[in-house]
């Protein structure tokens, strides 16, 4: 039987995920008309009050000027390229098939624990993770006519997420969620910005592909709905960390994360409700595999 404080942290963590799915549909819905850098500053903006008070409930305000500061910045500035590429794959593929790839994230993070770790990881580890990334190629379907190559940002999205998880579990036990989120705030703020104001100064107004435009596209002022909406995105993902952090504070880490895929079955659902998407087989194929194998190798690693 389920202790009840596991059973009360796979509840969180699942919230938590249903919560993050949220800023996903959200995030393709302006992703037409508004570029990337000004949605991403607009929810920097909005998350910076609540995340202060979290702070200041967790650890107190002292704890943002930590010694740690290069280390906190240097995951963050991962965790920026891991959501600005994430993000650049909405307007070009349906949600269900950016987030499936991006669900390779445990895969990588098995993967690389021993390089940058030195984890040892078994044959059976190895075999999933094969299986897993099967399931990538059953996705991507390359040398097919129906291959994106924005699909490859999601890939790359779930490379660089992984590694800061790796550099979060060096410093996560000095640091506490909470300052570490605020530290990745205000990169996310700042990176934003730059890219803006570099795109503005060279001119360029268009890529020619819907990801590069996602990015590059010039500032406009939103709408009052769509202001709103973009806004929402600071309150959901400072529920969503708070969710599962407090998740992850009360179970053990080996129960829960299997649960993070919960997440591959809300975009879907999304995708079809708001954007009337419907999902290749080939998609929910692969992303059964890549959750099985995901699940496995996580479950094989902690023994």
């Amino acid at each position: 039987m389920i202790h009840p404080d596991a059973a009360r942290g796979i509840r969180f963590l699942c919230a938590g995920v249903f919560v993050f799915s949220l800023q996903d549909a959200v995030v393709k819905q302006v992703s037409g008309d508004y570029p990337l850098t000004l949605v991403m500053t607009i929810r920097s903006i909005v998350a910076i009050p609540i995340l202060l008070v979290m702070v200041q409930l967790e650890a107190g305000w002292r704890a943002i000027f930590t010694p740690h500061f290069r280390s906190l910045v240097s995951r963050a500035g991962l965790m920026f390229g891991a959501y600005t590429t994430y993000y650049m794959a909405f307007p070009a593929m349906n949600l269900a098939y950016a987030v499936a790839l991006y669900f390779t994230v445990p895969l990588f993070v098995t993967a690389l624990a021993g390089p940058f770790l030195g984890e040892q990881i078994g044959f059976k580890v190895w075999a999933a993770l094969t299986v897993g990334f099967g399931g990538v190629l059953v996705i991507l379907q390359p040398g097919s006519g129906l291959f994106q190559w924005a699909a490859l940002l999601s890939l790359v999205s779930a490379l660089l997420y992984a590694t800061s998880m790796l550099m979060a579990r060096r410093i996560g036990v000095a640091q506490p969620a909470s300052v570490m989120t605020f530290y990745q705030n205000g990169v996310f703020l700042a990176g934003a910005l730059l890219i803006a104001g570099g795109t503005h100064w060279m001119g360029i107004k268009d890529a020619g592909h819907p990801s590069l435009s996602f990015l590059v596209r010039p500032w406009t002022w939103p709408t009052g709905g769509d202001f709103l909406l973009i806004a929402s995105c600071g309150v959901i993902a400072s529920a969503g960390m708070l969710l599962l952090t407090h998740a992850y504070r009360i179970s053990p880490a080996n129960l829960v994360t299997p649960f993070e895929y919960t997440g591959i079955l809300w975009a879907p659902l999304w995708g079809f409700l708001f954007f009337g998407e419907v999902p290749l087989l080939t998609t929910v194929t692969g992303a059964v595999l890549i959750a099985v194998a995901g699940m496995f190798a996580l479950r094989e690693a902690r023994k």
